[in-house]
């Protein structure tokens, strides 16, 4: 094998153990449903009180002074494009925060499932196995688009009990995954899937 094939393979690997990360953080979020049935005020208050410190740590970790294990996190998890500020979790944050405040339940646990389930396994299998990608979506695949409709699909349908709005809401989410908006599907995919879960629920 040669030197370039090696680099490659390591760079390779490199990806998808920081993919592996970063989504597995990213479907963490899966757990605000059940503790905002607890708490709804002390849920919302620990996602802002997160997304402060991370916002913190980050214009720390800037200026070269690295909070040691939030700081020692992001990096794990910043691909390559990431440079300076990383807004991925800042978008999450305010995605999940927004499915709380817009729609009642079940319609936000269905948005927030379909955020930490639909993004996150897409990300994953479309690093994967997403070798054929879908035109105009900024590099989106029919692997990676396939696995959030899949997981919208199961996840919605143990909400909700109805195949028929399971199968509704997992195309809408994937229609909605697909669009080539960066980060900011954190916040769109919880927001059109909860708008969609409301009208049909």
């Amino acid at each position: 094998m040669s030197d370039v094939a090696v680099l490659d393979r390591s760079a390779s690997l490199k990806e998808i153990q920081t993919e592996v990360i970063r989504k597995s953080i990213h479907m963490m979020v899966a757990f605000v449903p059940l503790l905002a049935r607890y708490n709804i005020t002390l849920t919302f208050s620990a996602l802002v009180a997160g997304l402060l410190l991370y916002s913190y740590s980050e214009f720390m970790r800037m200026r070269g002074v690295e909070l040691v294990f939030i700081s020692r996190i992001t990096l794990a998890a910043s691909r390559s494009r990431d440079k300076g500020f990383v807004f991925g979790p800042v978008t999450l944050a305010i995605g999940t925060m927004m499915a709380l405040m817009l729609y009642p339940e079940p319609a936000a646990a269905v948005a927030i499932y379909a955020l930490a389930f639909g993004d996150g396994f897409s990300s994953l299998f479309g690093k994967l196995f997403g070798r054929i990608t879908i035109p105009f979506t900024g590099g989106k695949s029919y692997a990676g688009s396939s696995a959030c409709l899949v997981s919208v699909f199961l996840t919605t349908l143990a909400v909700s009990g109805s195949v028929r709005v399971a199968v509704i809401i997992a195309v809408s989410t994937t229609l909605i995954e697909v669009l080539p908006s960066g980060d900011l599907d954190n916040m769109l995919i919880p927001v059109g899937t909860g708008f969609v879960a409301t009208l049909i629920m």
